[in-house]
């Protein structure tokens, strides 16, 4: 059966060497016989199976090949990729080695603790990540609105009364003008005038600078 080192390439020519000389050491120790180096300098921002990596797993290797990484980082950029390669290594039959960490991912019950663990960190970084989409997508929503913006049903930007893009000629501020001038006489702060009208201050700012106010 053949053994297989992959190689992630960067411009940094002694973390290349650092890389072999760990799975060299790793290979020898293991009585793992010759190992054949595949060295890829694809960057690691593009999916596994784009890159050698996938060229390796799914149709260099074949069932009882051996593929050695220098470290979990050195196959994907996140858990979740590393967690594919995994599994789908596994469900090809190779095994895969991590030198650094001294650890097989085959059929033992200790690799399927590790699976366990890497898929719970899996899921928590896809909980992360979903957070995050969450949160940006609900502070571009109060950015818009804060211009008089909204993004209706079909995903467009439209004003708040549902006009193309572009500055609304009617707000819901301009219907209570009146009051708000009165709690300007009366020295009421911006802010607290954004209260009560139930908008952002920002919205209201705009609205006063448009006004001339």
């Amino acid at each position: 059966m053949a053994t297989y080192a992959y190689l992630r390439v960067s411009t940094d020519a002694q973390d290349v060497e650092n890389q072999k000389h760990g799975i060299l050491e790793y290979a020898n120790s293991h009585d793992l016989g010759k190992v054949v180096y595949i060295e890829d300098s694809a960057s690691g921002k593009l999916n596994w199976t784009e890159r050698k990596l996938g060229e390796l797993i799914n149709e260099t290797a074949i069932a009882g090949d051996t593929v050695l990484f220098a470290e979990f980082s050195r196959i994907g950029r996140s858990t979740l990729q590393v967690l594919e390669v995994l599994k789908t290594a596994l469900e090809l039959n190779i095994q895969i080695h991590i030198a650094k960490d001294k650890i097989v991912m085959d059929d033992s019950i200790q690799s399927t603790i590790y699976a366990t663990v890497l898929g719970l960190a899996a899921e928590i970084e896809r909980n992360f990540i979903a957070l995050r989409t969450k949160e940006s997508i609900a502070k571009r929503k109060q950015e818009l609105e804060d211009k008089g913006y909204f993004i209706n049903a079909k995903g467009e930007k439209v004003t708040s009364l549902g006009r193309p893009r572009g500055k609304a000629s009617v707000t819901k501020l301009d219907k209570r003008e009146k009051e708000i001038k009165d709690y300007l006489k009366k020295g009421v702060s911006k802010r607290s005038i954004a209260r009560i009208v139930e908008c952002a201050p920002n919205t209201l700012y705009a609205w006063l600078k448009r006004k001339g106010y």
